[in-house]
């Protein structure tokens, strides 16, 4: 061999593998979890396009391989596998293991998106269909129960489930315009006044026992802003659309006020204290949230607090998960109250971490999920966490890796709630909310400051 070829060997042996060689060698040899946490962060855009295939074929690898045995580290895998490219089998994996781990969200989300891509593929109609009836969407079933290929393997199967969804439709049409004819008979003799409905909402708290509802009497009648409403000292409900009949949405309000009352008591169990002035709470459809919020979010939340008001997704499955992101927003208007309405003033990790350190609570944990749970472990190892002082000024879902940036402000909260309790943590809030520096504040109350904070949790998670 020339030297020139000589070098040119050692030189190619010395690179390092491209992303689909890594992602292929990773593969091979099932370590799913370096699999995971080598592609875990960063843009799919900084793999080369032609590249994208092989690692998201790596990674899809990984959650059939442990959907079984592993369905929440599957769930991960999957989710990449989708990022780097939204083949039908990495859709269809990740639907699974959303559904198996109990987020039918993102279940929905990655069947709406497998009909969107690959319509020849009937499973996608099929499984979305069965999915909507489950959650008592009779006529979205239908919609998508409609585009299931008529030679596809499950035509058979959807053709079956079709005429189960059409009768169920006809069934809510025909109670929907009882309900309307109802409605307008009562209007037809009311005297006036606003009516005074007692709502009894169902015990929340699958899987934590049962938490009690507020047994407090809701009141019709007209908001400031000419919305109508039912209000009582907790909670004032109202619809984006003020032409919805709450009559013909009993059954859904009953069920958001009992997720709602639960996150108010959990609340106040936790922290010792909760909202004292009552909180606008507006329900969307999950078209007018979507519009309004973004599909993504429309697929992926129950609610967030924006504008002085929790805004509820309408379409959003009211799970024990689901309920957990209702306990994160009702935090954050907590903490509006807390600081006189200035909640907003809050560095954002401050702000965004006790909403996620309670809502780990809630779950009954005081960690995130194992697979955040790991990768933090490695980049405090490696000192690559991001510094509190970066996640100050800026919404937690732009930073480069969300999940991160929550899961490290939520540690930050943890560690000093573990040094001086919920009593001395709100203190704190509270002057910080008013305007006075959080180092100063930190230096008073704990003896820290950010910069040692940070040593804190890098500590706590190694």
């Amino acid at each position: 061999m020339s030297p020139a070829a000589l070098l040119s060997a050692l030189l190619l042996t010395a690179a390092p593998p491209s992303p689909a060689q890594k992602a292929k060698s990773l593969a091979a040899s099932r370590s799913w979890e370096e699999l995971y946490l080598a592609f875990s962060a960063g843009d799919a855009k900084d793999v080369p396009a032609s590249q994208r295939g092989a690692v998201s074929a790596a990674l899809h690898k990984g959650c059939e391989a442990l959907k079984n045995e592993d369905p929440v580290m599957a769930y991960s895998l999957g989710e990449r596998a989708a990022v780097y490219e939204a083949s039908a089998g990495a859709l269809r994996c990740l639907a699974w293991t959303a559904r198996k781990t109990d987020q039918r969200a993102a279940a929905e989300a990655a069947l709406r998106k497998g009909l969107e891509k690959h319509p020849r593929d009937g499973a996608f109609g099929l499984e979305l269909g069965r999915l909507l009836m489950e959650e008592q969407d009779a006529v979205g079933a239908v919609a998508v129960l409609e585009k299931v290929p008529a030679r596809s393997k499950e035509a058979a199967e959807a053709k079956r489930l079709l005429r189960q969804a059409r009768a169920k439709a006809s069934e809510e049409g025909a109670a929907r315009r009882e309900a309307e004819r109802l409605e307008q008979r009562m209007n037809g003799t009311a005297t006036g006044r606003p009516a005074m409905v007692d709502v009894q909402p169902a015990v929340a708290g699958e899987g934590r026992g049962s938490t009690r509802s507020a047994s407090l009497n809701y009141e019709s009648g007209t908001g400031p802003d000419g919305m109508r409403t039912r209000s009582n000292s907790r909670f004032v409900i109202k619809y984006f659309n003020n032409q919805r009949d709450f009559g013909q949405r009993a059954e859904y309000e009953g069920r958001v006020v009992a997720a709602l009352d639960e996150a108010y008591d959990f609340t106040r169990s936790l922290l010792g204290e909760v909202r004292q002035a009552p909180v606008d709470v507006v329900l969307y459809t999950l078209a007018e949230f979507q519009t309004h919020f973004g599909a993504a979010r429309a697929r992926a939340v129950a609610g967030l607090y924006s504008d002085n008001a929790i805004r509820i997704n309408d379409a959003a499955e009211l799970s024990q998960q689901t309920r957990a992101t209702l306990v994160h927003e009702y935090v954050h208007a907590a903490l509006d109250d807390f600081c006189g309405g200035y909640g907003g003033n809050l560095p954002v990790w401050l702000n965004e971490g006790l909403a996620e350190y309670v809502e780990w609570r809630y779950l009954g944990s005081e960690d995130p999920d194992r697979t955040v749970r790991n990768y933090l472990a490695q980049a405090a190892k490696a000192d690559k966490l991001p510094r509190l002082a970066q996640l100050e000024g800026q919404s937690l879902i732009m930073q480069r890796n969300p999940a991160v940036a929550y899961a490290t402000s939520a540690v930050a909260v943890r560690e000093l709630v573990k040094r001086g309790g919920t009593g001395r943590f709100l203190t704190l809030v509270r002057e910080v909310g008013q305007g006075r520096p959080i180092d100063e504040a930190l230096t008073e109350h704990y003896g820290r400051t950010r910069a040692t904070l940070d040593q804190d949790v890098r500590d706590a998670l190694q």
